[in-house]
């Protein structure tokens, strides 16, 4: 993830990111949603992967009342997301680093957007494990990221990249793109994905959010 710390890439990152995944604002929004069935009016959420800030700035003008933790790697992002909450910033505490950097303490809510597709799956399960360790019993974890089969890989990165370009046609650039982000981007299944969230300890997984190569799912720490 060295793109994040590439000063023009940091700069360019909201408008590249709301260009790229469909329907974002709907997906915050979703997102803060399925987070209000078990953060409470006053609750706190970790939102892992906050750089940018623009989840995070989404849901703390969506929720008044709620606090927040928020953990990336890159320091130029966190930067990025203290400007793009502006006064919200007071409700939220940034933190960089990764899941084990994160207080270790019951959360209300957690969330996970446009990131994990970034681990392979050994360190996914890890950082799942860490998540589901920092929500009370009750809590909602939601995560989306790309997500797709070996088989479908170039299909689905195709059009995604189709749909981020200007008319839909793609160019020498986008083929590169493509060609880079089918190396080395370690996206699994969604079969496999759900099956990570069961590893890690999560259940009630259900299928919120689909969207060309994008998918989003919440689950829950269970009660017991």
């Amino acid at each position: 993830m060295s793109t994040f710390k590439d000063p023009s890439a940091v700069s360019s990152y909201q408008q590249t990111a709301q260009a790229k995944v469909p329907g974002m604002a709907a997906l915050h929004r979703m997102t803060h949603v399925l987070l209000g069935e078990s953060v409470p009016p006053t609750g706190e959420v970790l939102v892992l992967g906050a750089g940018g800030g623009l989840e995070l700035n989404a849901f703390a003008q969506a929720r008044p009342g709620w606090r927040f933790v928020g953990v990336d790697p890159s320091l130029p992002m966190l930067e990025l997301a203290r400007e793009t909450a502006g006064a919200n910033i007071s409700r939220a505490s940034l933190v960089q680093g990764f899941i084990e950097d994160a207080p270790v303490r019951e959360f209300d809510g957690a969330t996970c957007l446009l990131t994990l597709h970034f681990l392979d799956p050994d360190t996914r399960l890890q950082t799942l494990r860490g998540l589901f360790q920092r929500l009370r019993p009750g809590g909602v974890l939601v995560v989306a990221h790309h997500s797709y089969g070996p088989e479908a890989r170039m299909r689905w990165l195709r059009r995604s990249a189709a749909f981020a370009s200007v008319n839909g046609v793609l160019d020498e650039q986008d083929e590169a793109s493509i060609a880079v982000m089918a190396e080395k981007l370690p996206a699994i299944s969604p079969e496999d994905e759900v099956a990570l969230l069961e590893a890690a300890g999560f259940t009630d997984v259900e299928l919120f959010y689909a969207a060309l190569s994008f998918r989003g799912w919440v689950a829950r720490r269970p009660l017991g």
